[in-house]
């Protein structure tokens, strides 16, 4: 709820393909974990989060960031890959 996301911010549940070729030649679908966005969170431009990744409520994630992997709650994370940088009060 009251979450904001910036323009351009990709939200990805799954890998869409298998690393194995041949898993991807027979049609084999890539590992798929849910991705959970916290409350009056925001995600700024240009971000991506990749699937399994939990951000906590009232995050902000900086612009053109690539979420990895879970982001604390009240903290302004940012970076290839996100970093927690500092709390927010």
């Amino acid at each position: 709820d009251y979450s904001m996301m910036g323009a351009n911010t990709n939200v990805y549940d799954t890998d869409f393909h298998s690393i194995n070729a041949i898993e991807r030649l027979n049609g084999k679908e890539g590992i798929s974990k849910p991705v959970c966005i916290g409350e009056r969170c925001w995600v700024a431009a240009n971000s991506t989060i990749l699937k399994g990744v939990t951000i906590g409520d009232e995050a902000v994630i900086g612009a053109m960031s690539l979420v990895n992997k879970d982001i604390s709650k009240k903290v302004f994370a940012a970076g290839v890959p996100a970093k927690e940088i500092k709390k927010i009060e």
